[in-house]
């Protein structure tokens, strides 16, 4: 989830050609739970209603007598619920205007003859001294053994609420997310990664099949997770049936005022839904799958299904932009953005990225959210790079900016304050999460591929996205690869920058007519060069391994040394403080340096003070 072209829009640079044999990459998740499920929409009610089976088998090492059903529709229930008491900040914070809920009406564990065992009565939607109903505990009649299959009889009403983070409401316009119950994911030792729907913290799901018939007014066009596979109109209804395997969550959209674009990219079928008016934006939207969808294929792996949707909601919907689900993404953007402004292009990236981080590579965003959010960030960063270059973010008035850039200053601003590798929840405002979790997660992968070789970080990344694939890796994983690509020093230092508020500032602390001092604050350590200016003009490098805490270079003895600068080509891209990176007279070479210097740090302090 997230924290325009140019008049004319370039032609998209070809995607490196990938560096992996792509012919083995596993093509089918393990199938876990399935969903069958029917959703008639009211649209005046704002109401579905809903019903079908789910298969879920256990696929642990242990026996387990209970279930969890997460019903995440009832953190909009009332401000009661651990959604709504989370006062974090940021998007979604108010109450709605109007609440919503989930009430299943039906849940029955069946047979092989389809007899039914009621479970409702014994469903508990509560922990003691908790009102929230999100995460429900439904103790079973028999045990599931390892390897066994169930299957239970479902049936709910869904109340949306008025558009909320996510999923809701405006008018005639319905974004449902997170409308069915959803079986929790059974760890492989038998533990339950259950949990209420945090405020800053997203999904956690297993593998499986959701075959949905959706019902709705004729006048309405549908977007929804996987293919069409049958559909007809009858009786004034829309009725469709979209079918999609190998995935972990079904959303979909039904509005009256969709307009439509369609093109195949790199194979797949992509329907851009956007209002009326949009049409300039839509086509922003589509160029950015031009580009992106090809390239992450290339990066990360080929993308694996045969649709996809951007949904592109109306400037009153936006709580409802900037979200990924299989297969379905959401923009967002207000249809004046000028096309120097980049940021309808870069949420298009983003959420496009996320099919690969958290879809593909099914990561737990509760627990380890830089793993998904963190992670794609860096995705993103590296795919804007690659398409727009250095106005990757912006490029207004002759001032160009990158994404890169705005992750730096912004990765600074809470890195003292607590860890980046933590839970969602743990999280103590949302203005840290996003600085640490998108943009600090970002900027120590950007600086990893500054220092080390965007090649070689680019190999870990995509390795750890191939072997991954259809799995739910945590961190170890993640720093076993950089190790395996890197090497144990960076893999150390990545650890440290996650879980240890890790942070570096390299100062040139001295400048005599023979020398430069330089020095390594914080916990953290890069190679760099160091750049001295000589007073007759000339320049020399230095090498420095970044290891101990400071380091003396001494000058060539023929031209006494007038200033100096280290990391000289920006490398570090997490410095904590570029301004002490020069020192000397400031007069002879080091002055245009500093002139540099200067023009880097307003365009980045620009950007903090932007929207």
């Amino acid at each position: 989830m997230l924290a325009g072209l140019q008049a004319s829009d370039p032609s998209p640079q070809v995607p490196a050609p990938p560096r992996f044999d792509d012919a083995s990459l596993r093509r089918q998740a393990d199938d876990v739970v399935d969903y069958t499920l029917r959703a008639t929409l009211d649209p005046q009610q704002h109401t579905v209603r809903g019903e079908g089976t789910i298969r879920w088998r256990n696929a642990s090492t242990r026996p387990v007598r209970e279930l969890w059903l997460h019903l995440y529709l009832n953190a909009f229930k009332s401000e009661r619920s651990a959604f709504l008491r989370e006062r974090v900040g940021g998007r979604g914070s108010s109450a709605p205007s109007d609440w919503g809920w989930i009430a299943v009406r039906r849940l029955s564990l069946l047979d092989a003859q389809d007899r039914a065992t009621d479970l409702l009565p014994s469903m508990e939607l509560r922990r003691p001294g908790d009102e929230d109903e999100t995460d429900a505990r439904v103790p079973l009649p028999v045990e599931i053994a390892p390897g066994e299959a169930v299957r239970l009889a479902v049936a709910f009403d869904d109340k949306l609420p008025a558009i909320v983070e996510r999923t809701g409401y405006r008018g005639s316009f319905h974004m449902v997310g997170q409308w069915f119950p959803k079986i929790a994911r059974l760890e492989d030792d038998g533990t339950w990664a259950h949990f209420p729907f945090h405020h800053l913290s997203e999904f956690y799901a297993d593998f499986g099949t959701y075959d949905v018939t959706l019902d709705v007014p004729e006048a309405f066009t549908l977007g929804a997770t996987g293919p069409l596979v049958d559909g007809r109109v009858a009786g004034g209804r829309r009725v469709e049936r979209h079918l999609q395997r190998d995935v972990h969550d079904f959303a979909w959209t039904a509005w009256d005022r969709w307009d439509r674009l369609r093109e195949t990219i790199d194979g797949v079928d992509v329907t851009v839904l956007f209002p009326r008016g949009y049409g300039g934006l839509a086509r922003r939207d589509l160029a950015a799958v031009r580009f992106a969808l090809p390239y992450d294929s290339a990066q990360y792996g080929r993308y694996p299904y045969d649709v996809l949707t951007v949904v592109h909601p109306e400037d009153d919907a936006s709580e409802a932009g900037g979200m990924e689900y299989p297969t379905l993404i959401t923009s967002e953007g207000p249809w004046f953005t000028p096309a120097g402004v980049l940021s309808p292009e870069i949420v298009t990236v983003h959420e496009l990225g996320h099919q690969w981080f958290y879809g593909l590579v099914a990561t737990n965003e509760a627990a380890w959210p830089f793993l998904d959010e963190g992670l794609n960030q860096y995705a993103e960063v590296r795919a804007m790079a690659r398409w727009r270059g250095a106005g990757s973010a912006a490029e207004v008035l002759g001032l160009r900016v990158s994404d890169a850039a705005i992750q730096a200053v912004a990765s600074n601003l809470s890195v003292q304050d607590e860890p980046v590798a933590q839970a969602a929840s743990a999280f103590s405002s949302g203005a840290s999460y996003a600085r640490l979790v998108y943009c600090r997660t970002a900027a120590i992968m950007e600086t990893l591929a500054r220092v080390y070789g965007e090649d070689a970080v680019g190999r870990a990344l995509g390795l750890y996205a191939r072997r991954y694939r259809f799995e739910h890796p945590g961190p170890e994983q993640l720093l076993a690869v950089f190790e395996e690509i890197l090497g144990a020093r960076v893999a150390a230092t990545l650890r440290r920058a996650l879980f240890e508020k890790g942070w570096v500032d390299y100062v040139v602390d001295g400048v005599t007519p023979s020398s430069a001092l330089v020095r390594r604050r914080g916990t953290l350590s890069f190679p760099v060069e160091v750049e001295l200016f000589l007073d007759d003009g000339s320049t020399l490098r230095r090498q420095w391994d970044g290891q101990g805490e400071s380091r003396s270079f001494e000058g060539p003895g023929s031209s006494p040394v007038r200033a100096a600068v280290v990391d000289p080509d920006d490398r570090v891209f997490i410095d904590a403080n570029l301004a002490n990176n020069h020192g000397g007279d400031g007069g002879g070479g080091g002055a245009p340096r500093t002139l540099e210097r200067a023009t880097y740090l307003m365009q980045l302090a620009l950007q903090v003070a932007s929207p």
